[in-house]
């Protein structure tokens, strides 16, 4: 090893010394193991998932079926996956097998750049290959025609015009390539920029234009309306040439929706596949390494409040609990305050099971529901968890009132406030979450949020989000709930066996305290990933057999079908009529899977 990095012109500082980063060593060991020679710090070896292998070869048929038809003629496809499908590794992959040598990837969030960089140099498969950006510094018209490369850059940045409507100076390079691949990164399709604005509505107006500048680019609010059918007019306003396109989305529903790209023109990797991957490999493969293992379930629980809360706040076509007024505030810091605090009291006692006169009727019952913190089978995975609140006014107040003498419960918690200007910008806010979790292990936290960290953080040991705040879109609602999905494991936790994972967060969960709200959006969600799906049942049984959904109704806690839930989400009938139709909703004993 010493040898190769003395050859590669490392420094010799003294006898068996090496002035050299981990990646170069990591580069070195490659090398040696593969035999062949490797450029930067190119020492990933990982191939393709299963799941990336069919994206590519889907993607490169459809092209090549267009072009065999009409060699000039520029396809476009669309890559609907869920985050965690490894999309930036794919298209490169896509990139190398399409012989591209010129990728133009452009992005509606700035922030993902570092992802795109360190997957192009990392792998020894793009050894050889360049990752540009405005970043860089370097000129991309000096560089070889016979080396690849990549540029990376925001779609305000790269395509925006002056106020002349000509193209900006530093990009005219841009329309003089021919390029090979066109990626369009993060496009949500019109979608985004509502998904960004409803995200940090709770925040001050300042922070909320930095929060969403950060996020989608600084220029959000001058892109015009014509953007929301980019597809339908690259050619129009991105006077470029290339031999294809390449969508990449998470949410793309208004695409699939309106028909915007056909069966043929699409490849879906939606979470309910995942875990249907997880499941499939753990039963073909038992006792080995499995590669989705570590990606945990989702569990939905939604509980119906007691009629004086509901008397406090609710309104709408269901007349349904309005968690925006309930959880109204005013004030900032220390002086912040619920409107209805005395209700918001009743309502944390409520959640850990101390309610006294909810306890009476649990008495005469027998049973005692599972609320989030009071529950033994729950509490582990409430030790980190995310509060999404309706404003920064309500998130100092949730911080002072669990502060509060009285409530010592809540004290053996870190209570973090990632909210307002005080908390930091875009990724500025996360040190604190991580400094006040630590390894997880020995620590309790809850971070309280009105749109902050929502999007475009890991943070492993969030295992539980309570939607305490109104969310119009589906596409909001579970872009918030998919941030307590990332997986926390251990891997060779023993050291001794490199194939070895302790997974520590099987499961995840999401608990909801307007029922009717919550399942309206889960039906969305289900019937958006499944446009080809005629029967909007069927879609929502997919999505349920591997997200359950468990509905308390006030007196007893059910796991219900899908068509418990769409007649719920349609009607808003409560939990309790459905388990009185007959066989459409059960009662979850103390034994239940779903709580596991």
């Amino acid at each position: 090893v010493r040898a190769a990095l003395a050859k590669k012109q490392f420094e010799i500082v003294t006898g068996e010394w090496v002035r050299c980063t981990v990646a170069d060593v990591r580069t070195v060991l490659t090398e040696l193991r593969t035999g062949r020679p490797l450029s930067g710090t190119h020492y990933e070896t990982f191939a393709m998932r299963r799941e990336q292998a069919a994206a590519v070869e889907k993607t490169l048929a459809y092209y090549g079926s267009i072009w065999s038809e009409d060699n000039g003629a520029v396809p476009r496809f669309l890559w609907n996956a869920k985050m965690r499908f490894g999309k930036t590794f794919a298209t490169y992959q896509l990139a190398k097998q399409l012989g591209a040598r010129r990728v133009l990837v452009v992005t509606f969030k700035p922030a993902v750049e570092d992802a795109w960089q360190t997957d192009l140099e990392s792998h020894a498969d793009f050894s050889g290959w360049r990752f540009m950006s405005r970043n860089s510094g370097s000129d991309p018209t000096k560089v070889s025609s016979k080396t690849p490369i990549v540029y990376f850059g925001s779609f305000q940045d790269l395509l925006g015009r002056d106020l002349f409507g000509n193209i900006k100076p530093r990009n005219e390079w841009l329309h003089t390539v021919n390029w090979d691949l066109v990626v369009f990164d993060e496009y949500h399709f019109g979608a985004w920029r509502d998904t960004a604005k409803e995200l940090f509505e709770g925040e001050e107006a300042a922070v909320a234009k930095k929060e969403a500048g950060l996020e989608y680019g600084d220029v959000l609010a001058e892109l015009n309306e014509e953007l929301a059918v980019l597809s339908e007019k690259e050619a129009e306003f991105l006077p470029i040439t290339t031999r294809a396109y390449l969508y990449l989305s998470g949410t793309p529903f208004r695409a699939l929706a309106t028909g915007e790209f056909i069966e043929e023109q699409i490849f879906n990797w939606t979470y309910t596949d995942e875990q249907r991957a997880k499941q499939d490999f753990a039963a073909r493969h038992p006792g080995e390494w499995n590669p989705y293992g570590a990606l945990p379930q989702m569990r939905l629980l939604t509980y119906q409040m007691p009629d004086e809360l509901l008397a406090i706040a609710s309104g709408g076509e269901f007349d349904e609990f309005d968690l925006n007024e309930f959880f109204a505030a005013a004030g900032t810091g220390n002086a912040a305050q619920f409107k209805h605090k005395d209700d918001v009291q009743k309502w944390l006692d409520i959640i850990r099971g101390q309610y006294a006169p909810k306890s009476v009727e649990h008495l005469k019952i027998g049973s005692r529901p599972p609320y989030p913190y009071s529950d033994v089978r729950l509490l582990p995975y409430l030790q980190h968890s995310f509060w999404f609140l309706p404003s920064v006014a309500s998130c100092h107040a949730m911080a002072n009132l669990l502060a509060e003498k009285h409530n010592a419960f809540w004290h053996d918690y870190k209570v973090v406030v990632a909210a307002g200007a005080a908390a930091g910008i875009g990724l500025d806010a996360l040190p604190p979450v991580r400094k006040a979790i630590g390894s997880g292990f020995e620590t309790k936290t809850i971070t309280l949020s009105c749109g902050k960290l929502t999007t475009g953080v890991t943070v492993p040991q969030w295992s539980s989000i309570l939607m305490l705040r109104n969310l119009k879109s589906p596409e909001t609602y579970f872009q918030a709930a998919f941030r307590v999905q990332s997986p926390w494991a251990i891997k060779n936790p023993n050291g001794d066996d490199p194939n070895e994972e302790e997974i520590l967060k099987p499961v995840c969960f999401v608990f909801d305290f307007a029922p009717t709200r919550a399942l309206r959006q889960f039906c969305e969600y289900a019937i958006g990933l499944s446009p080809h799906e005629p029967n909007p049942e069927t879609a929502v049984k997919d999505l349920v057999s591997f997200l359950p959904v468990l509905a308390y109704d006030g007196a007893n806690m059910t796991q219900i079908d899908a068509g418990g839930i769409l007649d719920i989400a349609m009607a808003g009938t409560s939990a309790t009529l459905l388990a009185r139709k007959g066989g459409r909703a059960r009662l979850v004993t103390l034994d239940n899977e779903p709580l596991r």
